[in-house]
């Protein structure tokens, strides 16, 4: 059965492969027949294999996802003999500057792209099309629900690289693509979208037409999954600064003060000759040619018995690169296999301390004295000002997501990139990634 769904995936993706500028490639077999059966005669099989694809390509080069915004955000440092761009043009090294045309945009944001046009393609199979013999009208809500959710997830990432530059979030039609939106123009979209998502789900009845993997556990049907798109909403609500929205979205998320941290939905991966590794796992004695090295700062400024310092491991002899040098490895994924994660609950109880810092102190400390002690922190003993609470919040925040992709977003949402750590004379700390040249704007 597997090798039936990745080979019904392999076909979809050569048909609707993207280049990095969204347009669909010269294939010879672009009209292929099967795509044609796809948009006249969709079954619930077709579905499920379709769905499948979604979620393949949602997991292809989130390992550069994660070293851009961990390297810029000064999380750890990204050894590559191979290719040391990411320790100089990553870390700002001496001239460097961020390259239109490199792999560390371009293949990241083609992936993300390649997603929402899969998804696109399923929207435009299910609505152009009457179904009603193999689908309910509320399966097909249901599907569009999750695929629209899906859509926006895959935006934002693209959205936190290139930040003030933009996106392209109309991608329907490859040959009249919409324009770039601004920063905001794209968080409104996007929280647009997963609010229609929300409704669509919300009219999905009790099944989707497919199944999900082992990372969407407790969340696989439209009713629970509507609190995985509230949870993404709360987070774009709090890119946007508007926390009584975030307040908002959390209440029907799966935010549960009392439940295990890790509660949430994840890529999952496997060993499997037609899947994909974790691509965030490297040995703790990994060399040179490939390593994820922590940058000292995140040592030396935690607090003492942060349980949290198990997500790196000392190694048995520095490594060194670029004239960087470090004794600690990442290691917030043990093995090739683990999970990453979408989004948590550690996430959502952390959004629910940032909102309430503006509007109940007292309830900011309640959430992030529960982060804290389950790192094995004494209770907060600060100040309840905002400026105090926001700089817990921001290290609470450091700690709970390391290597989760927040980091680098955080500071500069809050306008303190200049406080990350410069580790080279003349290297910088860039603000975003610009729009890849492939895009031909």
């Amino acid at each position: 059965m597997m090798k039936k769904v990745i080979n019904k995936i392999f076909i979809f993706f050569a048909i609707i492969t993207l280049t990095q500028a969204c347009d669909v490639e010269e294939f010879s077999d672009l009209n292929n027949p099967e795509v044609d059966a796809f948009r006249d005669n969709l079954t619930r099989g077709d579905l499920q294999d379709l769905v499948g694809g979604v979620l393949y390509s949602m997991r292809v080069r989130l390992g550069t996802y994660y070293d851009d915004l961990g390297v810029i955000g000064r999380e750890f440092w990204r050894f590559s003999s191979s290719d040391p761009r990411f320790t100089a043009d990553l870390l700002g090294k001496g001239d460097a500057i961020l390259d239109n045309n490199t792999f560390y945009i371009t293949n990241p944001w083609a992936a993300r792209y390649r997603t929402v046009k899969n998804g696109n393609l399923i929207l435009e199979f299910i609505e152009g099309q009457d179904l009603s013999a193999q689908f309910s009208d509320t399966e097909i809500s249901a599907t569009q629900g999750f695929i629209k959710t899906i859509k926006a997830y895959e935006l934002l990432l693209n959205l936190n690289l290139t930040y003030q530059n933009g996106i392209r979030v109309d991608v329907a039609d490859q040959n009249n693509l919409g324009p770039f939106l601004s920063y905001s123009e794209s968080l409104n979209e996007i929280r647009a979208l997963l609010d229609e998502a929300a409704t669509d789900l919300q009219s999905g009845g009790d099944d989707f037409p497919f199944t999900l993997p082992s990372g969407f556990t407790g969340y696989s049907t439209p009713d629970s999954f509507l609190e995985v798109n509230r949870a993404i909403g709360a987070r774009v609500a709090a890119y946007q600064g508007e926390f009584s929205s975030v307040l908002t979205y959390l209440e029907d998320s799966f935010l549960d003060l009392d439940a295990s941290l890790d509660e949430g939905v994840y890529y999952t991966f496997s060993a499997d000759q037609t899947d994909i590794l974790n691509p965030m796992f490297f040995p703790v004695e990994a060399t040179t040619a490939g390593a994820r090295i922590v940058q000292p700062d995140f040592l030396e400024d935690a607090a003492e018995g942060d349980d949290r310092l198990s997500k790196v491991a000392q190694r048995s002899e520095p490594l060194t690169f670029d004239f960087l040098t470090g004794d600690h490895a990442v290691f917030r994924y043990k093995s090739n296999t683990d999970a990453i994660p979408i989004i948590r609950n550690e996430e959502l109880i952390l959004l629910y301390a940032e909102a309430n810092i503006y509007s109940n102190p007292s309830e900011a400390v309640n959430a992030l004295n529960i982060i804290r002690q389950s790192a094995g922190l004494d209770p907060y003993g600060g100040a309840n000002s905002e400026a105090a609470l926001i700089d817990e919040m921001l290290t609470q925040r450091r700690y709970s997501l390391y290597a989760e992709g927040h980091r680098w977003i955080d500071m500069r949402r809050y306008d303190r990139l200049d406080e990350l750590p410069i580790d080279r004379e003349g290297d910088d700390v860039f603000v975003q990634f610009p729009i890849p040249l492939t895009e031909n704007q």
